[in-house]
């Protein structure tokens, strides 16, 4: 039996089983009053987390923020036509209508207000599954979001409910709603991913190293020039997954577009023979082959030298200072001897000599 769990644990650990593909597009809509240089009508729309998409309604200002979106759109005018009739004639009324509904709900007076609405869909490539949602939030609050299990809408707020038991009541909306989460979203994510393939589809693995401050620090594991930024990067001990002593990094962008991020392990409490036993996993998604990185001392990058090292080469130095300072020393000194033999007067005997002659 033991030898039988040997093997199993082996096989699972050799074994690596790819992680989903997830892909997702999103609108974010933002509906607002009172609120200075902010447009009152807007959506900016994301594939990946990456912004292809922006509308302002109230300045009938409509940009694709893509060079791929722009041939998108060109190569189906019904989608660049529905997009633009929603942006600047369907959306803003509705939009306008819920905002003065939330007010009237929340005894608000006029004043600065926001409504958003986070809607759209995710898809997972290896399986096929698509997930919609749609969410509402209200002055920096959640309100409102569609469960599509019971095609109902859930109030996350009491002051909701109104807007609740509308919503419910109009089952062809709700149909329509569902039918673009489910179905239309769909497909213009895969459109999406058609046409920007070579930047959303774009995969850079990067670089992994392990950095140290001083001897008393703990080592950070730091990966960067990696693209896209749906990664995850952990520490693990005899290959199991740790969380005691580590700290992660937030991914943050780099200047050519790629991210670099890190996670920290203490090893104030590990001691020198057990360093085998840590390695650093970087998992990118979209990728087969996970980077790992074994806790090696000498394969550490630190900015601080060895203190015996440090103090070797200062006795050294300080003796090459100390003989030049001697030999300078002595080379004046013989210098000055000779010049006071130049100047010194004839021996008296040898200049009564020359006298007598």
């Amino acid at each position: 039996m033991q030898m039988w769990m040997k093997t199993l644990l082996l096989l699972l650990l050799l074994c690596h089983v790819s992680s989903p593909v997830k892909h997702s597009l999103k609108y974010y809509t933002t509906t607002s009053s009172g609120v200075p240089n902010l447009p009152e009508f807007m959506i900016v729309a994301e594939v990946d987390d990456i912004q292809v998409g922006y509308c302002d309604g109230s300045n009938k200002i409509a940009e694709p923020r893509q060079d791929w979106v722009t041939k998108l759109l060109d190569d189906n005018l019904q989608l660049r036509k529905w997009h633009t009739e929603q942006c600047f004639q369907i959306l803003p009324p509705r939009s306008k209508h819920i905002m003065n509904t939330l007010i009237q709900s929340f005894n608000h007076s006029e004043g600065v207000h926001i409504l958003q609405l986070l809607d759209g869909c995710e898809w997972e490539e290896t399986t096929g599954e698509v997930t919609g949602f749609g969410r509402f939030g209200y002055d920096g609050e959640d309100l409102i979001e569609l469960d599509l299990k019971t095609l109902t809408w859930t109030a996350l707020r009491p002051e909701a409910d109104i807007i609740k038991q509308k919503w419910d009541e109009d089952t062809v909306r709700m149909k329509d709603y569902v039918d673009f989460l489910t179905h239309l979203y769909p497909q213009w994510l895969k459109l999406s991913l058609k046409y920007g393939n070579s930047s959303l589809l774009r995969t850079d693995v990067p670089s992994v190293s392990l950095l140290q401050k001083t001897p008393s620090s703990p080592v950070s594991c730091h990966a960067t020039g990696f693209y896209p930024d749906r990664a995850r990067m952990f520490w693990r001990k005899d290959g199991e997954k740790i969380h005691e002593g580590v700290e992660h990094g937030e991914i943050l962008p780099n200047h050519d577009g790629s991210f670099q991020m890190n996670v920290d392990l203490d090893i104030s409490s590990v001691s020198p023979e057990d360093w085998r036993r840590y390695d650093c996993v970087f998992h990118l998604s979209g990728v087969e082959d996970d980077i790992i990185t074994k806790l090696d001392e000498t394969q550490i990058r630190t900015n601080w030298e060895n203190p015996i090292t440090t103090t070797i080469i200062i006795i050294i130095i300080s003796a090459l200072v100390v003989a030049v300072v001697v030999v300078a020393a002595a080379a004046g000194f013989m210098v000055h001897k000779k010049k006071q033999d130049q100047k010194a007067p004839p021996d008296s005997e040898e200049s009564l000599s020359s006298l007598r002659d």
